[in-house]
């Protein structure tokens, strides 16, 4: 079933005729587009070999990371309310605990970038965990891990790491697309729930 409510409004609790509603409507096809982007991610016609669970999963993992907020209680939430993602649900808060880290980090390529190289945090799933995640998501989480806190490191062998895991290059693009709208979401959200608390 289709949602109909704006997903954005919902998780930054913005109600029809409200000044954020306004602003909102300023931007129309931006709204419209985020809209799309949210169905087609995670209310699919056909998921394909990228499951809702899985989709579930990995949103509350990367929404988690950027710390507790509407946004990552609500895909905690999804996941628990997938039959087959309720047994992930506690997996996946240890190891947002344990990937928790402040970015974004990695290595330029040598040149004047170069000085604002920065070290952290390479997370790895901890061994206890991996039988309860299983191997397509053990590598999707470090590699969203990798693309949350350290985009500019990622190369080819990441890829191959996602593959060799038995992700399809179809499912590795709509997983990097899920990522990608899953650290819009939050930053917007943060920011209109933001801008409703100064307007309040």
């Amino acid at each position: 079933m289709m949602s109909t409510k704006d997903i954005i409004d919902t998780l930054a609790g913005i109600e029809p005729g409200s000044g954020l509603d306004a602003i909102r409507a300023r931007r129309l096809q931006a709204r419209e587009n985020a809209q799309k982007s949210y169905l087609s991610l995670f209310e699919p016609i056909d998921a394909g070999d990228f499951s809702l669970a899985e989709r579930a999963a990995v949103a509350a993992f990367v929404t988690g990371l950027h710390g507790e907020s509407p946004v990552a209680a609500f895909y905690r939430q999804k996941l628990a309310a997938n039959a087959d993602g309720t047994a992930l649900v506690e997996p996946i808060q240890i190891e947002i605990e344990r990937g928790k880290t402040s970015g974004p980090y990695g290595a330029f390529p040598a040149g004047p970038l170069s000085v604002e190289n920065k070290a952290g945090l390479i997370y790895r799933v901890s061994a206890e965990r991996k039988p309860q995640l299983g191997t397509r998501l053990v590598a999707a989480l470090e590699h969203a891990h990798l693309l949350v806190f350290r985009p500019r490191d990622a190369a080819s062998a990441d890829m191959k790491a996602l593959l060799a895991a038995g992700w399809s290059t179809t499912g590795i693009v709509t997983f990097s697309q899920l990522v990608a709208f899953l650290s819009f979401q939050v930053r917007v959200v943060s920011g209109l729930r933001t801008l409703a608390a100064a307007s309040a």
